[in-house]
């Protein structure tokens, strides 16, 4: 029960929060690197309801162990939303930094998220399964992985560059939400109590989207300043 109550408290508005943000940015953006951050917060809630609200609702009606099918279809819906995340992440830094060029960085990053969403769809990963498959897990998390370590590099190297300030924290939140996850795709299956975990994850995805709700709020600023 208090697994329940902590996750609920959490859960339901962090959702809110990440959906709400990225609604105001796409409507109220006048870039088009805002209403791309707006897309990016709004994939990250709409992905992630897919499997927080039925674990939510697992943990308050007999336990994970009783909703596996559900839960193992919103991790399958999260495991691609959260691709396509990082996706278009990786454009919001290009438009930040008005990175031009860079061709082999972006077949990169499409390279990764393609195997990732190919590996993810494949039925030995067992989604439905009270024992999915562990070797899947990590496999799927590979490219997955790849992807993360390479937003934290590009993140970095450009704000060293241009001195931009707004996203200097963006490789720190990105370490952590996988330093959560990890954990989560090795040991929950076995200890499901390593799934609060996810809590914490999705403190750092929070931080992301308030870094790029930042970039909102200076947008709105300077249009006022303009009027």
């Amino acid at each position: 029960m208090g697994q329940a109550i902590v996750e609920t408290v959490f859960e339901i508005p962090y959702l809110s929060f990440v959906i709400i943000a990225g609604l105001i940015m796409i409507v109220k953006g006048k870039s088009r690197l805002v209403k791309l951050a707006g897309i990016m917060s709004l994939v990250l809630g709409l992905g992630d309801s897919f499997h927080l609200i039925p674990r939510v609702y697992a943990l308050w009606t007999g336990g994970i162990a009783e909703h596996v099918a559900i839960l193992g279809v919103g991790k399958l819906i999260t495991s691609i939303t959260m691709t396509l995340f990082y996706m278009i992440m990786y454009y919001v830094w290009r438009g930040y930094y008005e990175v031009e060029g860079r061709k082999p960085v972006t077949y990169s990053m499409w390279a990764l998220a393609i195997l990732r969403i190919a590996l993810s769809v494949l039925p030995q990963n067992e989604w439905l399964s009270p024992n999915p498959s562990l070797l899947f897990g990590v496999l799927r998390n590979i490219p997955f992985t790849a992807m993360g370590i390479l937003m934290i590099i590009l993140f970095y190297q450009e704000t060293r560059r241009t001195g931009k300030q707004a996203f200097r924290y963006m490789p720190l939140a990105i370490t952590l939400s996988y330093g959560f996850h990890l954990p989560v795709v090795l040991l929950a299956g076995i200890y499901p109590v390593v799934g609060t975990l996810m809590i914490p994850k999705t403190m750092a995805y929070v931080w992301a989207v308030l870094m790029v709700w930042k970039v909102y709020k200076e947008e709105q600023k300077q249009a006022l300043s303009e009027t």
